[in-house]
């Protein structure tokens, strides 16, 4: 063996005495430490998965198996708190509207479907309420409001921004429940002048507008009950800066090969030019 790797019996004897080399481990530690940082910049929010393809993208090549070991080692852990459930109330007088969507929660292009819907924020001063639309394709919030009441002007404020956000020209699926503040006659008219397809959840079946309460759902486990609200104002800081700093611009989305909403709706306008030339 010696003779075939050109070195010496009394070199190959030397090299077996001597320690190991803490090459390993220094790649170990550096590479903890870049899991760590990805780590801190989502808030403490990713796992194994996200930080994979995070660390993934910067060329660092590692596998899920590997990222989800240190993260245990260290005791890194994604906040998970208890989703708290609330719904609306569709015992009201108004006209409902058949489910179009049907669980289909597939678009081609940005503002082929938006999803609707309304959340509950506790603060020390009482509750809030943030309603909010979601661009199917891009999982964007394209439009947003919160408010002190739970009335149709908080939604009909939440559709104004989204349209003056987008400002779409093609026809738009809007899916809802069946809530009073989606079925008023003053939201459905806004959704009628800018030419709207209207589309309601079936009674009692959280699972039709499944997109957007699960966004609800991830910014009470990221952003709203990790925190403590001593005042309303203080909650609604938080917010727009969880969904106009972090959760549009710069959380991956597995839904969107793991970037972000404005990437992946940057990206589909990039290819939409290249095709065009």
């Amino acid at each position: 063996m010696c003779q075939v790797l050109g070195v010496s019996k009394s070199g190959y004897y030397a090299w077996l005495k001597r320690p190991k080399s803490n090459q390993k481990e220094k790649k170990k530690e550096q590479l903890t430490q870049q899991i760590r940082n990805e780590y801190l910049k989502s808030r403490k929010i990713y796992g194994s998965p996200k930080i994979t393809q995070e660390l993934r993208k910067q060329g660092i090549g590692v596998s899920q198996k590997t990222v989800a070991r240190i993260m245990s080692e260290e005791g890194l852990r994604s906040i998970t708190v208890r989703k708290y459930k609330a719904t609306t109330n569709s015992n009201h007088p108004y006209n409902v509207y058949v489910n179009l969507l049907e669980q289909n929660f597939q678009a081609t292009a940005p503002n082929e479907v938006w999803m609707a819907d309304i959340t509950y924020i506790p603060t020390d001063e009482g509750w809030l309420y943030l309603a909010s639309i979601m661009d199917l394709y891009t999982r964007k919030i394209v439009g947003w409001y919160i408010d002190n009441q739970m009335t149709k002007e908080l939604v009909i404020k939440a559709l104004q921004r989204a349209l003056n956000n987008e400002k779409p020209t093609g026809r738009v699926l809007h899916h809802s429940d069946r809530g009073s503040q989606y079925a008023s006659n003053d939201y459905q008219q806004l959704l009628q002048e800018h030419h709207f397809q209207v589309s309601m959840s079936r009674r009692g079946n959280c699972y039709d507008n499944a997109c957007i309460e699960s966004f609800h759902s991830l910014i009470k486990k990221e952003c709203i009950y990790p925190n403590r609200f001593r005042t309303r104002k203080e909650a609604k800081q938080a917010i727009f800066e969880y969904i106009e700093c972090f959760y549009n611009r710069k959380r991956s989305h597995s839904a969107l090969e793991y970037v972000s909403p404005c990437e992946f709706e940057a990206a589909y306008y990039a290819n939409q030019r290249k095709v065009a030339v």
